[in-house]
This record gives C-alpha cells, structure tokens and sequence, in this order.
C-alpha cells in the first residue's frame, strides 16, 4: 500500500488490505449497467472521483430553503425579534444541514448511480422540496410540513441503506444501524407534532443529539468507505451555495435601495465592506483543501459537525448586511449596535470555526496563535465603531489575507 493509502484508510478507523483495496478500485472503475447494479462500497482511493451531476441537481433544492430561512432572520433581526430570529434560524438550519449530510455521506460511500439509486433520490428530492416549502411555519412555530418533508426524504434514505446492507456484507451492521437509528430519529420528530409547543426545545435538542449520534454508533461497526477529495468537495460546493445566498441577500438589498433612490455614503460602504467580507470568505475556505485534514476518526467527526456553523455562519452574514442596509434606510426597528452585531458576530463564528479546524491556538504559526484570535476580537468590536461595521469587517478580512499571503511558510497555514 502507498503512504496515502495508509493515511487515507486510516480516516475511517481501520486498514484496508491490498486485496480489498484491487477489489473496491475494480468495482469503482467497472463499466456499469445504469438499470441495476449491486450497491458496493465505492474505493476511497477512487481516482478523479468528484461530484456526480445528480448530486449537484440535489444541492440545488436547498437554495429554496436556505433563502427563506436566511430571508427570515433578516426580517425577524430587523424588527427586533432576536432571541425568537436567531433560535429559529438555527433550528430550521440544522434540519437543513442535517438533510444534505445524510444524503452526502451515504453518497460518497455507495453511488451506484443505477437506477434504484436516482429513484430515492427522486424521492429525496421530493422531501426536501416539500421541507423547503414549510420553512416559512417552521420558523413560525409550525413543525408539520417540515417534519412531513422529512418523513419522505427518511423513507427514501432508510431503504438505501437497507441495500447496501443486502449488498456490501463486510458493512452489513453499519447499515443496519444506520436504518434503525434513521427510522427511530424520525419516530422522535413525528412525536413532537403531538407535544405541547412549549415543548418544542427541549424535544428538538433531543432528537438532534439522537440524530448526531447515529453515525457514530454506527461507524464503530465497521467504517463505511467514504472518498475524502469527494466529500471535501462537496462541502466546499455547499459552502459556495450559502456564500451565493448571501451575495444574493447584498444583491436583493441594494436593489431594493436603487428602488428607493436613496444610495448614500453609508450604503457604498456597506456594499463595499460586504463584498470584501464574502470574497474573504471564500478565499479564507478554500485557500488549502481539507482532505488533509481528516486524519482521524475524531477529527472527521469534529470536522463534519463543525461545518454546521461555517455553512450556518456564511448564510447569516446575508441576512446581517441585509439588516444594515435596513437600518441605513431606516426600515429597521434597531439600534447601530444591532445592526453591526448581525454582520459582526457570524463572520467571527466563521473564522473561528476555521481556525480550530487548522489547529487553533496549538499552531505554531504567529497567523494561529495570535493574529486570528485578535482580529475576530476586533471584528466583534466593529459595531461599536460607528455604522460602517461591514466596511471595517471587511478591511480587517482584508488584512488578515494580505497578511497570510505575505508570511505563508507552509501549505497548511491558514
């Protein structure tokens, strides 16, 4: 076996011998028949794997929901309602996210890209529209199409698992786990329809620990062979998308401000300050691939579950600089303070969610251990700085670039 073969095999808990890995990489580079074929695990070691256009077509669901749960933060922080804004925000994102990470994991390891397979896809599909559609009660309060979107995208992923069961052996408890934890999680959320609203927190902090621990239960079966270039992949694709909805929410807000006639000083520095944020953003994620960062089975987990708040983070500063040009326009019932804080404090999350994922403060680069840690402090200053937050976010991204650009001493410095 190669060195990256080892260090790849190793991500998912146990090594692969050279019989199995000839077997999976013949498998994974047989022609297939596309009515149907055995559901085996795909190779991760599988040359030029990267994302299928079904999967692609699968992303594009979650833009619907992503702008409307992200539309409804903005109006919800906009008028004042921010505990209720912020807390609906993250529940519904989580469903969001959770959804695609059901469906991306289960992917990577068993696209046999046949015909059964893009069927419950199909149907996937189908749930997910039907939760996109119900984003708007969710947020209100409103669980049942929500939790009826999910009911049908489950349905579909519990009877792909329960085929690679019946086609991969070696896997067969993984899979099964993985059913039986899907079925039950789902159980859990269809209960909550029927518990009293007050209810509603306490029974949802429940069921997603419930549903975070499935996978970890299940890989310590036997680790399914997920592709680490394809999942890195596809997780930078997805960052894209809520990138997009938030370049979309800026877009929407300056329309809205031509409209109005009433572009100012203010509002030049809030598009400007948004659009070095997102480009720094982008250029912040995507400046070294991640598959080198999945090491270990603890840190594939921290990592996967980490992305909940890059991917949650990224969509809110949408809504936050949504909610300055509000505030600037005079359409927000809010303080500069707040208005600042909705732009400032999601960009923080967002770099420290990065920096702990290239080793935080234990790296031993001067851009780890002090620079970042000083900047997302300045950053949640900003809004006490005046209502130009998003243009001093902004330069402060910049800055620490230019910085890194400057003083890179090693591939992975981030």
């Amino acid at each position: 076996m190669t060195l990256n073969t080892v260090r790849n095999t190793r991500v998912y808990g146990s090594f692969l011998n050279q019989k199995d890995m000839s077997y999976l990489t013949i498998m994974s580079e047989t022609p297939k028949s596309k009515l149907i074929v055995p559901m085996l695990a795909r190779s991760p070691q599988e040359t030029h794997r990267v994302s299928t256009t079904l999967e692609l077509f699968f992303d594009l669901v979650f833009v619907v929901a992503i702008a409307q749960v992200s539309a409804s933060l903005h109006h919800g922080i906009a008028e004042a309602h921010f505990s209720q804004a912020v807390i609906s925000y993250m529940m519904v994102f989580c469903g969001i996210w959770w959804a695609w990470m059901n469906f991306t994991w289960f992917a990577s390891a068993y696209d046999s890209d046949d015909v059964p397979y893009r069927l419950m896809v199909f149907v996937q599909l189908v749930g997910a529209l039907i939760f996109a559609s119900g984003v708007s009660d969710f947020v209100q309060g409103d669980l049942r199409i929500g939790v009826a979107g999910y009911v049908v995208m489950r349905i579909a992923m519990i009877v792909q698992w329960l085929r690679a069961a019946k086609s991969d052996p070696r896997r067969r408890v993984t899979a099964q786990r993985y059913a039986l934890g899907i079925g039950l999680c789902q159980t859990l959320w269809v209960i909550m329809l029927f518990l009293p609203q007050q209810w509603y927190y306490t029974a949802f902090i429940i069921a997603i620990l419930a549903e975070l621990f499935v996978p970890v239960w299940a890989e310590q079966a036997e680790p399914t062979t997920w592709h680490p270039h394809h999942i890195t992949e596809r997780y930078g694709l997805f960052t894209i998308i809520v990138l997009g909805e938030s370049i979309l929410s800026l877009s929407l807000g300056i329309r809205s401000v031509l409209d109005e006639g009433n572009f100012s000083a203010t509002l030049v520095g809030i598009v400007l300050g948004g659009l070095l944020i997102l480009f720094s953003m982008w250029w912040a994620y995507f400046d070294y691939p991640m598959h080198h960062l999945l090491t270990s089975f603890r840190r594939v987990f921290l990592w996967g579950y980490g992305h909940y708040f890059i991917f949650a983070s990224a969509a809110a500063v949408g809504a936050g600089l949504a909610v300055e040009i509000a505030y600037a326009t005079h359409h927000a019932e809010i303080s500069s303070v707040v208005a600042g804080a909705a732009v400032a404090i999601p960009v923080a999350i967002f770099i420290t969610v990065l920096w702990l994922f290239y080793g935080g403060i234990r790296a031993d680069h001067p851009l780890q251990r002090f620079l970042i840690p000083v900047a997302v402090v300045l950053i949640l200053t900003t809004p006490f700085w005046g209502e130009q937050t998003a243009l001093w976010v902004g330069l402060i991204m910049v800055g620490l670039l230019a910085y890194k650009l400057t003083h890179r001493q090693r591939p992975y410095d981030s």
